[in-house]
């Protein structure tokens, strides 16, 4: 099989990562129509958080010392300095954001990267599903030990 061209495998990533199976409709049914974040982040699965990195794994590594792609390796990022990793060059945006990466951060960046830091240079538009950023924070949360 021939290798797919890079747009056409995030936008495969993007697929996958984006359906929803009845597991997941069911928690989102369970939780309600306006669930709070904590309330996402205590119904969070980590497992389909894995799944919906996919999305994330066309540019990000996560493995320990696993290199930067065309976005850092996200290993053990939870609770580090946003823009920290020496290995790679972040925008100035993002550089600018300052703070660590909270739960709570972590999730306005996954919802819209460009709305947490203006003229940031990373082109992901964002990630609409409140529970699938959930999942994929504590799938981020998990890799940190």
């Amino acid at each position: 099989m021939a290798a797919l061209p890079s747009f056409r495998w995030l936008l495969l990533c993007l697929i996958v990562a984006g359906c929803s199976d009845g597991e997941r409709e069911a928690r989102r049914k369970a939780l309600g129509p306006q669930p709070s974040f904590e309330t996402l982040m205590a119904h969070a699965d980590p497992q389909a958080g894995a799944r919906a990195f996919g999305a994330c794994a066309a540019c990000h590594t996560i493995g320990k010392d696993g290199a930067s792609r065309a976005g850092p390796n996200l290993h053990a990022i939870m609770g580090q300095p946003i823009a920290a990793n020496r290995g790679f060059g972040y925008s100035y945006a993002l550089k600018s954001a300052g703070g660590t990466w909270t739960p709570e951060r972590m999730d306005a960046w996954l919802a819209s990267p460009a709305k947490f830091a203006p003229r940031t240079s990373m082109a992901y538009p964002g990630m609409r599903d409140p529970l699938m950023r959930a999942d994929v924070i504590a799938y981020l949360q998990a890799q940190d030990k």
